[in-house]
């Protein structure tokens, strides 16, 4: 698993932090977080639980850390896709790309986003898991304002029809990550046929014409 993936500035080189995360990602991946131990944690990195709560207080704090560390990841690929892609339409197209140039690791990482989002709903009655689910929250409203703010310009220059941006920008990021609940590296479908089809289609929704495919 990727260190990068999970490493924050604070981790120092003794932290074993991100080796906790990565240790989560694979067993989470692997069976789901409902159905393993959080000491099942533990034992993979090689450490006593108390080691463990030094660094995350509950199976569910790592969890909300994993998806936030993801959003965040999200984030800053979408920032460095546009910065210089010229034209509202190359912005979404390599926003698109993007979204799907990612390792093994960090796609199984989006796939435990994806499939625990719903945790994100209600507030947690523990301080540090309901910071970590607010900074998520924060990072989602942060994505739909940066895909909205593109669309938005896109439609100024003519190059996007008409619509709401907001409610475009959501319904571009739902069909994007949707992808994330069913591919498999094993599958039929390779992620590169995934990404081209997801990118043609996002330009369809967005300029509303097959022109821009050519």
């Amino acid at each position: 698993m990727s260190i990068e993936a999970v490493t924050e500035a604070a981790d120092g080189p003794r932290s074993k932090r991100p080796a906790i995360l990565v240790a989560a990602m694979e067993r989470f991946g692997e069976v789901g977080y409902e159905a393993i131990k959080w000491s099942e944690v533990a034992d993979r990195v090689g450490i006593g639980q108390t080691a463990l709560y030094h660094y995350f207080e509950s199976k569910a704090h790592c969890l909300l850390t994993i998806m936030r560390l993801a959003l965040r990841n999200s984030e800053q690929a979408f920032r460095q896709a546009v910065e210089n892609s010229g034209d509202s339409l190359s912005a979404l197209r390599a926003a698109v790309r993007a979204a799907y140039a990612l390792t093994p690791q960090e796609v199984q990482q989006n796939r435990i986003l994806q499939a625990n989002i719903a945790i994100l709903a209600n507030e947690r009655a523990s301080n540090r898991e309901e910071t970590e689910r607010q900074l998520c929250r924060e990072l989602v409203a942060k994505i739909e304002r940066n895909w909205s703010e593109l669309l938005e310009r896109g439609m100024k220059s003519g190059e996007f029809t008409q619509q709401d941006p907001l409610l475009m920008a959501r319904s571009l990021l739902g069909l994007i990550v949707s992808v994330w609940r069913w591919y498999r590296p094993d599958g039929e479908l390779t992620l590169d046929a995934i990404a081209e089809f997801v990118e043609n289609s996002c330009v369809l929704m967005a300029a509303g014409s097959r022109e821009n495919l050519e």
